[in-house]
């Protein structure tokens, strides 16, 4: 296996390199389905900005330790030390944006391994990656509308541009929670395979893109890219995103959380 110049600043999103042209990230906490804290999203942008920068790769495999979760998403347990005020959530979003991005604009190609459990802001970050492949038993959802949370406009825009508005408002006006099978024919998913075959069938692929020509994949990504354009958001429009802070709908949805109960929304 070879090394990898890039050092994570966080044990729980470790580096393998078992090709030379391909670099795993793997998160790496399954006693809580991988989900992630502020440090992990901080680590993770750091190592995708690395690993971008290492020009002898060409795909990099992002996955979940263990067969349970490729990542539950946000950890809402850390809620109340990390976010919960408008300035705490600012520094969260600006984290969360910059982590998820650097998933989406990383050089090289992106494959998402997907066992298990799929949610929030670990569906989140498979839908940064060019490829998703997902076992038959997978649950796959964005499930902000659970806790009264708005998901920002940049982290959206690739959900639709892959499935259109309609599965969009599946995802989540309805917070859809859908199986490996029902995600690949919503078009979440580019392939789906029985549950034990997903780290074969995503290391093959990996496999696949490396054996072709770097700078022809490398192109074709960024120009996907800078077809879509700029987004027709307004830097005050973005930043009312984080408005739900301050709504009532998402303090008791999370009090609801920690107190194991249903929550109920008013609408205000």
């Amino acid at each position: 296996m070879s090394a990898l110049p890039v050092q994570s600043p966080d044990p729980r999103i470790r580096l393998e390199r078992p090709d030379p042209h391909i670099a795993v990230v793997l998160f790496d906490r399954p006693e809580r389905r991988n989900a992630f804290d502020l440090a992990m999203w901080r680590a993770l942008k750091t190592v995708m900005e690395g690993l971008s920068a290492d020009t002898s790769l060409r795909c990099v495999v992002l996955r979940g330790a263990g067969a349970e979760a490729f990542s539950a998403g946000a950890d809402i347990a850390a809620f109340a030390e990390e976010r919960g005020t408008r300035e705490k959530e600012d520094v969260y979003g600006r984290v969360l944006h910059e982590s998820l991005q650097a998933v989406r604009t990383c050089l090289h190609p992106t494959v998402a391994m997907i066992r298990g459990i799929c949610l929030g802001g670990g569906a989140g970050i498979a839908t940064m990656c060019d490829f998703r492949v997902g076992g038959e038993g997978i649950r796959f959802g964005i499930t902000a509308r659970n806790l009264g949370i708005w998901y920002p406009y940049a982290e959206m825009d690739p959900v639709i541009q892959m499935v259109g508005t309609g599965v969009a408002a599946e995802v989540f006006i309805e917070g859809r929670i859908f199986s490996g099978r029902e995600a690949y024919e919503k078009g979440l998913l580019s392939r789906v395979v029985p549950d034990e075959r997903v780290e074969e069938e995503a290391m093959a692929l990996a496999r696949r893109i490396a054996d072709g020509a770097p700078l022809s994949a490398r192109f074709h990504k960024r120009a996907i890219l800078k077809l879509r354009g700029p987004l027709p958001i307004t830097p005050e429009e973005e930043a009312a995103v984080n408005d739900f802070v301050l709504t009532e709908d998402f303090r008791n949805a999370f009090r609801a959380f920690l107190e194991k109960r249903a929550p109920k929304f008013e609408g205000c």
